[in-house]
């Protein structure tokens, strides 16, 4: 069905800048014309819309208690956040990444409910994606080695009491998949629920928690098929002391077995070295940054800037960790600008330019068609945002792109539409009932978590001993 819809003003892209009094029309989810001079109506900014290029579909972390510590340390206590309803789980944070105007967005799963088959869930994620509307990149993690450090865990849990150990190793000790049976359980998901709104990938965990055949297995079935893969890469310090300790070429590594390619994107890179990011942007390879959540987890300050420069392609997440947990994209790509921009008189990069790069680059990590551009014959993927109160003051003109990186948040966000199709509307998602949703989750939560008092119990014992571990196994500079 044809639509069209006025906007005081509309981005068209990094070099077409910004159109006045426009009508935007598309059709059959394709923008079929845009045309300057319309009439006045409810005064609107029509962007592109955004991509959570990063991110696990999970619950908030810190109504967990996983809150200040590090990722070595959050990834154990957010055992206790296991998805209790795939399906609901899933639905609620695709909606909240939806209200904040995302048309797409990454689910890198690591934390399956074990409450089912993984093809199975898999299944129950695509449902909530067909509800919500929202496009996805779906990657299964996968992980072989080191589940609860990276290395001999001995050290750690040899002084436990035997019902403690068991706690631990019960949670977090799997026997791990070949990757035979990797590659073969993605396909399978693939074949189940890939489509126009589903982007099945290969999803290795980091390259400290996969053997070097799972990662070699990886790097040739998507050489082969073409198949994207996401992976995180020196988040923490200690992912870097242990790559240094135990596998120092390891980018290169990377680079030679064909891992790194044009198909590849990699979380974080927070401790990346000049000549690793050489290696990533000749490859083709994008990253993607995840400032807060970096800074929640104390992870450090990833060298955006220094990536973007040699040529990295760099898109956004959210992570799951957004600065106040609420999937705020927009406020994530303004945290990135004034971090990552530029000193002084020398700027990294415009606001416009980041907000297109980001898009653009997101949407390839998501494997969503298109550039992003609001221009005919791309997808009708756009955000409209509230004028009036993006430009409160309306004291003279002023650039909205540079006003959205000064003071934009989701907030603003006035209608999503993805596909042609209105997803979300003042802050309603249109497809499914978040509140209801996220209520039912509450109450799941709060019976299930009893299930965990053991490990709640051992907690306090099992994160000193855990950090002792890590600094005394690992010397970060």
């Amino acid at each position: 069905m044809a639509t069209e819809m006025s906007a005081t003003c509309l981005f068209r892209g990094r070099d077409r800048g910004i159109s006045d009094s426009v009508v935007l029309r598309h059709d059959d989810g394709v923008i079929t014309d845009i045309s300057e001079g319309a009439g006045l109506g409810s005064r609107s900014f029509v962007i592109p819309a955004f991509v959570n290029a990063h991110d696990h579909a999970r619950a908030t972390a810190s109504s967990f208690g996983a809150m200040g510590v590090p990722l070595e340390s959050w990834i154990l206590r957010t055992a206790l956040g296991t998805p209790v309803d795939p399906y609901l789980t899933a639905a609620s944070a695709l909606a909240r990444s939806a209200k904040a105007g995302c048309a797409a967005m990454m689910v890198h799963y690591t934390r399956p409910s074990g409450t089912m088959p993984l093809l199975d869930e898999a299944k129950a994620i695509a449902r909530a994606v067909s509800d919500v509307g929202i496009r996805i990149a779906f990657a299964l993690a996968v992980r072989d080695q080191n589940p609860i450090v990276y290395g001999d865990a001995e050290p750690m849990l040899g002084g436990l009491p035997s019902d403690d150990r068991r706690t631990v190793e019960d949670l977090f000790v799997r026997a791990p998949m070949s990757p035979k049976a990797y590659i073969e359980l993605t396909d399978a998901i693939a074949a189940a629920i890939a489509g126009p709104m589903v982007d099945v990938q290969l999803g290795p965990a980091g390259v400290q928690w996969c053997s070097k055949p799972l990662l070699e297995a990886v790097a040739e079935n998507s050489a082969r098929t073409g198949r994207r893969i996401h992976m995180h890469l020196l988040e923490t310090v200690y992912q870097r002391a242990w790559a240094d300790q135990n596998f120092p070429d390891m980018v290169r590594w990377l680079r030679d077995i064909g891992f790194l390619s044009e198909r590849l994107t990699l979380a974080h890179c927070t401790h990346a070295r000049p000549d690793e990011l050489e290696m990533i942007a000749a490859s083709g390879a994008g990253i993607v940054t995840n400032f807060s959540s970096n800074m929640h987890l104390r992870s450090g300050l990833a060298p955006i800037a220094t990536a973007h420069k040699c040529g990295c392609a760099i898109a956004v997440g959210v992570d799951g960790l957004a600065l106040d947990e609420d999937d705020d994209i927009m406020r994530e790509m303004r945290l990135v600008q004034m971090v990552h921009g530029g000193l002084g008189f020398k700027p990294t990069w415009t606001p416009a330019e980041m907000f297109a790069l980001a898009i653009r680059n997101g949407r390839r990590a998501t494997g969503a068609p298109g550039s992003g551009e609001l221009a005919v014959g791309n997808p009708a993927d756009y955000v409209v945002i509230d004028l009036d109160k993006l430009d409160r003051d309306r004291i003279m003109p002023v650039d909205p792109m540079a006003l959205l990186f000064a003071r934009g948040n989701a907030s603003l966000v006035k209608e999503v539409v993805v596909a042609g199709k209105t997803i979300v509307r003042d802050g309603v998602p249109a497809g499914v009932d978040l509140p209801a949703i996220e209520q039912e989750l509450r109450a799941m939560y709060r019976a299930n978590v009893g299930k965990f008092e053991s490990f709640r119990r051992i907690w306090p014992q099992l994160s000193e001993r855990l950090g002792g571990w890590f600094e005394q196994q690992l010397t970060c500079e």
